[in-house]
């Protein structure tokens, strides 16, 4: 939670310089968008049944994008914190996350034709908070760093206006990071398990560690479609050349922002997750990879800070 703080802060002050009359024309556009949605529902003699909670969930989207002549360099963070509290008689009472993320890219390029670039990118994903598989609120699933993805890769982009882009990679590496022994020593994600003796000792700890070799593909897309409604989205497929290569991990997010003024806003946010190496155990008990899918629909505050006229 202190980390989550210090981000916002220190993307809060950012912005704010970037705001700021004083500071001269330069070639960074910075951008920050702050959101802070919240719901309140109480239920009393309401026979259609329901349960007493509150939720909060408090997002940043920001950007620091660097041009001159034909070298550019581009700064992506998305962070996203939000949780629900059930009130009343036998309700939980730990606060169950809504939703958690770090995500954060950056990528340098070299534009050798009109709208062609050779690119450098890297990615890193993963979250601030202990996730649990809830009713079971004891059986932790997911931490900071387990799992925490990393992705570097090298090839060409095609970007014909401001608003579109695409990039691929024949030559990129994934790297899942699983930073906690629990975890690790059961495999999360794909690293290699533990192996145990027949009175379930360890003999050899599970590793936190796992690299891949692959194809990469980029594609981002940002624009107003009408007025006073945004989309962001962004879709990153992965091919691991040395293990089933046709297993494509998909990581799509997609953000719609309804501006009603100039603090006010509702916002609707879709991610999609496949990853062949993550185990999922559904609600008939059967484990394997799963389509992992998140939707999440809120309204409230909503500010823009930005050193440039769209």
């Amino acid at each position: 939670m202190k980390l989550f703080l210090s981000i916002i802060m220190v993307g809060f002050a950012l912005a704010t310089l970037a705001q700021s009359d004083s500071i001269p024309p330069s070639n960074w556009k910075l951008k920050a968008i702050y959101g802070l949605n919240g719901t309140q529902s109480s239920f009393v003699n309401w026979n259609a049944g329901g349960r007493n909670n509150i939720s909060l969930l408090g997002y940043i989207e920001a950007s620091a994008n660097w041009k001159e002549g034909p070298h550019s360099w581009k700064n992506d963070l998305g962070l996203a914190l939000g949780g629900i509290q059930y009130i009343g008689i036998g309700a939980p009472k730990d606060l169950q996350k809504t939703d958690d993320k770090i995500d954060f890219s950056t990528t340098y390029g070299y534009e050798f034709k009109e709208h062609w670039y050779y690119q450098i990118i890297g990615t890193f994903r993963t979250q601030f908070l202990d996730g649990f598989a809830f009713p079971n609120d004891s059986v932790r699933t997911s931490t900071f760093m387990a799992p925490g993805y990393a992705t570097f890769a090298i090839g060409i982009d095609y970007e014909p206006n401001k608003h579109f882009s695409a990039f691929l990679s024949p030559i990129a590496t994934k790297l899942t990071f699983v930073n906690d022994d629990t975890l690790a020593n059961q495999g999360a994600c794909g690293v290699q398990e533990a192996e145990y003796d027949g009175f379930g000792n360890i003999l050899r700890a599970g590793e936190k560690f796992r690299g891949e070799f692959g194809a990469y593909f980029k594609m981002k897309y940002e624009k107003e479609l009408a007025k006073n409604i945004n989309v962001k989205a962004k879709l990153e497929l992965f091919s691991n050349y040395l293990n089933n290569p046709q297993n494509i991990d998909v990581n799509a997010d997609v953000l719609f922002t309804f501006k009603v003024n100039s603090w006010f806003s509702a916002g609707l946010n879709w991610t999609l997750i496949y990853d062949d190496d993550i185990d999922i155990t559904d609600r008939f008990g059967n484990t394997g990879p799963r389509t992992q899918f998140k939707s999440v629909l809120g309204i409230g505050l909503y500010y823009t800070m930005r050193n440039f006229k769209e």
